[in-house]
């Protein structure tokens, strides 16, 4: 069996079936997939990581080939879903990656267990501001259940396929606002295939049940930025596409600011899903981060010190606007409406 043949396997942990993707040797590298979509969106890059890596990318809870339950879908939650599967596989060290809400939950990891990880890097992540698409906005309200279970009547999901292939197709208008047609729809052949996966009634209950642990009408409620200087020593990786339609480019300017030691790569005209527009580059970015960084080793008192002194204003980089708009972020998320 090649190092690189991905192989997906099982494992029952407090009693729920957990499905991930295994493949290679060596040091443990852990993917983890953003809100409605599961494991196989790593597909493309697995491979190539394994030459290098053992590769871990399970289903969260409630997604792909896990089991579904009515249980808690909050991001510790899926954090200790996570702490949990690397301990009965035996890896107590790891360089965490994380998409989307998985850049939510991969941040999450590293505040929760600090001795696991090594390096983090963050996918177009959640968690950053309260923006999100108002598309998710509107699913966290009472009525997305009644607009989910039409996903489930014959011929409205090959519909949304055709429209979303016609429009995503059509020219750009002339004058329009930057967040033109074509960028909203930048993603459109993911972002319809995560709908299809939602079709299954437990899969749709699952999904707004994470939905609604993470964002409301008024955005994300869930953000990182008021504990972001615990990275101090751990080398971080920002990956972000400039027309990302779901979470926005800026969001990745003031994690670079609020994490002032990290690498930022800019995928030019790539939206949501870097990985799946440009497998190759997105690869060789992960490999070089992780040759070019050394793992970081858990140091109980540099953490309590940082835990003890807290945020650190001196501590951001970059314009004074962007400092600004990053401490409207801390303010926003400690703010009690």
């Amino acid at each position: 069996m090649s190092d690189t043949q991905i192989r997906v396997e099982y494992l029952t942990i407090h009693g729920y079936r957990r499905a991930y993707r295994i493949a290679g040797s060596g040091p443990a590298l852990l993917l983890i997939h953003g809100i409605g979509d599961n494991s196989s969106t790593w597909d493309d890059v697995i491979p190539t990581l394994a030459q290098h890596y053992t590769v871990i990318a399970p289903d969260l809870l409630g997604h792909g080939k896990s089991e579904k339950p009515r249980a808690d879908y909050s991001v510790p939650a899926f954090a200790n879903g996570m702490r949990d599967l690397l301990v009965v596989l035996g890896h107590t060290k790891v360089t965490v990656v994380g998409h989307s809400l998985g850049g939510g939950v991969a941040m999450q990891f590293c505040y929760q267990f600090p001795r696991f990880v090594e390096r983090l890097v963050l996918v177009a992540a959640g968690g950053v501001t309260r923006d999100v698409n108002p598309a998710l906005r509107l699913v966290s309200m009472p009525v997305a259940h009644e607009i989910l279970t039409m996903l489930r009547v014959p011929g409205v999901l090959p519909t949304l396929r055709t429209a979303a292939r016609s429009l995503a197709a059509a020219p750009a208008v002339p004058g329009a606002p930057s967040m033109s047609l074509r960028r909203l729809l930048n993603d459109h052949e993911d972002l319809v295939r995560v709908l299809g996966d939602l079709a299954d009634p437990t899969a749709s209950a699952a999904f707004l049940r994470t939905l609604r642990a993470v964002v409301d009408w008024r955005g994300q409620v869930v953000t990182m930025m008021d504990r972001s200087y615990l990275t101090e020593r751990l080398p971080v990786l920002l990956i972000w596409g400039d027309e990302d339609p779901v979470i926005p480019y800026h969001h990745a300017q003031l994690a670079h600011s609020a994490i002032p030691h990290s690498e930022l790569e800019t995928f030019s005209g790539c939206g949501h899903f870097p990985f799946h527009t440009d497998p190759e580059r997105f690869t060789k970015v992960i490999i070089d981060f992780i040759e070019q960084n050394e793992a970081v080793v858990f140091d109980p008192a540099n953490w309590r010190q940082l835990l003890s002194e807290g945020q650190q204003r001196g501590g951001f980089a970059g314009d004074d606007e962007t400092v600004e708009a990053v401490l409207e972020a801390i303010e926003d998320e400690r703010s009690a409406t």
